[in-house]
C-alpha cells in the first residue's frame, strides 16, 4: 500500500492543469526523467541503489533551491512500497507531529513502513525535531528531510547522526539546457505549439537561472508566452529574451569563460595592490549577476594565499564579510564586498603560506610511509613504553623560551624548510624570530 499526500498531476482538473506552473506540470516521475545529481543517481551509485531496491534509510537532502530535492522525494514516493506522508515544517507544529507519529506507529504494528518527507526541515525548532527522534530510532518512520541550510548547524546532532546526508549540487548549465530541451519536446508543456528558439538562447536562459530548475522553466514559459507566432510557429526573438531576463547576465558569462576571466582579473588586480581595478572587477561581477557568496569565498582564499601572515587580520575580515553577505544578500552586501576587496588590495602581500604548503605537499606525497619519530609518539600502553615511544620527548613549556632543539621532522626530511616568510607587514617580525631561533 502506498499513500502519498503529494498532488499528482493526474488528479488535477483540466483547468488546474492548464494553469499549473510549468515546473509542476512536468515534475519527473522516475529517475530516468530526473536531470542532474549524477554523482548520486548514476547507475550503481549508493542513492540510486537504495531507491531501486526500496531500501531507504532516514536521510537529509541538502542543496540550494531548485535542484530537485522535493522532486527526488516524490520519485521515492512512487517507487517505495511504503506509506508516504508529506509534512511541511512551515505549517506544522508539535500537535501535528504527534498525530502523524501515532498513525505511523499504528502502521508499523500492522507491518507497514512509513516514509515521512519534511520539506525545509531546518525551520523546525529543537523541540519539534526531538519529537521525531524516538520514532526514527525504533523504526516507526523513515525520515527524509530537505533543507537549503547546512544540516550540521540546523538539524539536531542526535537526529542528524541517524540520517544519511546527501548533498545535491547546483544544476550545471548543461543540466539546465538538457531540461529545457526535454521540456520543448514534451507535449504536456506547450501542447502542439512548435517553438523556434536557438541553442544559444537556451544556454542564456540556463545561465540566467543560475542552477535553479524552477527559474529556468518559468523563464522559458515567459519567453514562449510573450513571443510572436509566425506561420503557425512561436518564434523567440533576442529582443523578447532581453526583456525577460537580465541582459547584464548575458554579457557576463558566455559559456563560462568570461566568468573565470573576470574572477581572475579581480584576483590579480588585488594581488597587484591595484585598488581601483579591483573595485571595478568586483562591480563587473556583481552587476553581471554573480552570486555574492562565490566572490566572498574567493576573497577568503585570497586572504591566506596572497596576504597570509603579512596581515593577520585579513582572514578574519574576509570571513566576517562572507557572513555579512550571507545575512543580508544583494544589493546591500555590495558594500561589504567592496570593504573586503579594498582591504585586501592595500594589505601587505605574502604568498609564503601558499608556497610552504606546496613544498610540504611534494615531500608528503613522496614520503607517505615515512614513520613518525618515536619521541613524537604517545606511549599510552606499557608495550609502547617498552618500544621507546615518547622517549626523548621534550615538553616545550618546561623551557623558558618555549622552544627546544628537538627534531620534529622524519629522519629523511631533517633540515627541510617550507615556510620562508617575507619582509612584508607583520611577517617581518616572524622572519626575524625564525632567524634568531
Amino acid at each position: 500500500m502506498q499513500q502519498t499526500l503529494f498532488d499528482n498531476n493526474e488528479n488535477l482538473s483540466p483547468l488546474d492543469e492548464i494553469n499549473a506552473p510549468l515546473a509542476s506540470k512536468l515534475r519527473p516521475q522516475t529517475l530516468d526523467e530526473y536531470v542532474g545529481q549524477q554523482h548520486l543517481l548514476s547507475k550503481g551509485k549508493v542513492l540510486e541503489r537504495m531507491i531501486t531496491s526500496d531500501k531507504i534509510p532516514s536521510m537529509i537532502f541538502w542543496g540550494p533551491p531548485g535542484v530537485g530535492k522535493t522532486t527526488l522525494a516524490r520519485i521515492i514516493a512512487l517507487k517505495t512500497q511504503s506509506e508516504f506522508i508529506d509534512f511541511s515544517a512551515v505549517t506544522s507544529g508539535i500537535k501535528e507531529i504527534r498525530e502523524v507519529m501515532s498513525k505511523a506507529e499504528h502502521s508499523r504494528r500492522m507491518g507497514l513502513k512509513t516514509i515521512l518527507f519534511i520539506d525545509e526541515i531546518h525551520r523546525f525548532n529543537k523541540a519539534q525535531q526531538d519529537a521525531f527522534l524516538p520514532f526514527v530510532e525504533k523504526g516507526s518512520i523513515v525520515l527524509i528531510g530537505a533543507t537549503t541550510e547546512n544540516p550540521s548547524f540546523e538539524v539536531n546532532s542526535a537526529l542528524l547522526s541517524r540520517c544519511k546526508v546527501f548533498v545535491l549540487n547546483m544544476l550545471s548549465c548543461d543540466d539546465l539546457v538538457t531540461l529545457l530541451k526535454n521540456t520543448l519536446k514534451n507535449p504536456k508543456a506547450f501542447g502542439n505549439i512548435e517553438v523556434e528558439i536557438s541553442d544559444e538562447m537556451l544556454k542564456m536562459v540556463a545561465t540566467f537561472a543560475n542552477g535553479d530548475a524552477r527559474t529556468a522553466l518559468s523563464t522559458l514559459e515567459m519567453l514562449i508566452t510573450n513571443s510572436d507566432i509566425q506561420d503557425e510557429k512561436t518564434i523567440v526573438s533576442e529582443e523578447i529574451l532581453k526583456q525577460c531576463i537580465n541582459k547584464r547576465s548575458l554579457l557576463y558569462d558566455k559559456g563560462g569563460e568570461e566568468h573565470f576571466n573576470i574572477i581572475s582579473a579581480l584576483h590579480k588586480s588585488m594581488r597587484n595592490s591595484d585598488v581601483q581595478a579591483s573595485i571595478y572587477w568586483l562591480a563587473r561581477m556583481l552587476e553581471g549577476g554573480e552570486e555574492p557568496l562565490y566572490i566572498a569565498r574567493r576573497l577568503i582564499r585570497f586572504a591566506s594565499e596572497d596576504v597570509g601572515l603579512a596581515d593577520t587580520n585579513a582572514l578574519s575580515m574576509a570571513v566576517a564579510v562572507y557572513k555579512a553577505c550571507h545575512f543580508i544578500g544583494m544589493p546591500e552586501c555590495s558594500v561589504h564586498l567592496t570593504h573586503a576587496v579594498t582591504y585586501l588590495s592595500i594589505a601587505p602581500k605574502s604568498n609564503a603560506l601558499y608556497m610552504a604548503y606546496g613544498a610540504a605537499q611534494k615531500d608528503a606525497n613522496k614520503s607517505l610511509a615515512e614513520p613518525v619519530p618515536l619521541h613524537l609518539r604517545n606511549a599510552v600502553t606499557k608495550l609502547m613504553k617498552d618500544l621507546n615511544y615518547s622517549k626523548g620527548y621534550k615538553y616545550a613549556h618546561d623551557y623558558e623560551d618555549k622552544k627546544t632543539d628537538m627534531e620534529c621532522l622524519p629522519e629523511n626530511l631533517k633540515g627541510r624548510k617550507y615556510y620562508n616568510p617575507t619582509s612584508q607587514g607583520k611577517e617581518a617580525k616572524i622572519k626575524e624570530w625564525l632567524t634568531n631561533n
